[in-house]
């Protein structure tokens, strides 16, 4: 029990998360790389060999927490269990599926970057953070979607009769409202009534304040968690 003890604290430690963010973030790398045209055999071959490497590391440290920890099936299904999982699985799973007609497959290797939430304490609280927030995040979420539907009626009250050939349907003046709440204004869809174009003021300033209150949520539950943290360490 005592040698337990002593390999899952190691698998805490600063030295050990600072190897893991290192190959975490030396995939996003390769992974990026595997995307440029005309690579030689060189680079490809390098790209390779990374990839086992890291997901033989990957492997070895999933398989070490679940062979340490106490509740394995608890910690299977659990969300960093998960995120374990799903880091290495894309790879195994080319042995069996042709990727090149399941490519979005692939994408899972980007679930690696959601490691770094393990071994950084700064994404740690910021997980906490939401955590602690959803509730409040979520009634505005619900209330984002009902302004958004509604905007999208409005638009399309005031600027069909106008340009039946853009915004032909409640659909089309969805997509006016999620870039002008916003506030991105691609101008590829905009009003040209007056009615709309007041309409579309305020809706601006709506969604100007619209992009605030999350932060202000979040930026309240970090520094909640921040003080249960100090509190803790005192």
């Amino acid at each position: 029990m005592n040698q337990i003890a002593d390999d899952r604290i190691f698998l805490d430690k600063p030295i050990f998360a600072w190897c893991i963010t290192g190959l975490i973030l030396l995939s996003v790398v390769c992974f990026s790389l595997e995307t440029l045209p005309d690579l030689n055999e060189s680079t490809k071959s390098f790209l390779r060999i990374s990839e086992i490497s890291i997901v033989v590391l990957f492997t070895f440290e999933y398989l070490t927490r679940v062979f340490l920890s106490t509740n394995r099936l608890r910690f299977i299904f659990s969300f960093y269990g998960l995120v374990d999982l799903v880091a290495i699985l894309p790879f195994y799973l080319a042995f069996a599926i042709d990727l090149r007609s399941l490519r979005l497959l692939r994408l899972l290797r980007l679930a690696r970057i959601l490691k770094l939430a393990r071994y950084n304490s700064a994404v740690q609280r910021f997980t906490s953070a939401l955590y602690l927030a959803k509730e409040e995040l979520a009634i505005f979420s619900m209330a984002s979607f009902i302004l958004l539907y509604l905007t999208a009626v409005g638009i399309y009250h005031f600027e069909h009769s106008a340009q039946p050939e853009v915004f032909r349907s409640i659909f089309d003046a969805l997509w006016w409202s999620v870039a002008t709440l916003t506030t991105v204004g691609y101008g590829d869809i905009y009003p040209i009534t007056n009615e709309g174009r007041f309409f579309t003021f305020i809706v601006l300033m709506v969604g100007l304040g619209l992009v605030a209150v999350p932060t202000g949520i979040v930026a309240s539950a970090l520094s909640a968690v921040r003080r249960q943290n100090e509190a803790a360490d005192e």
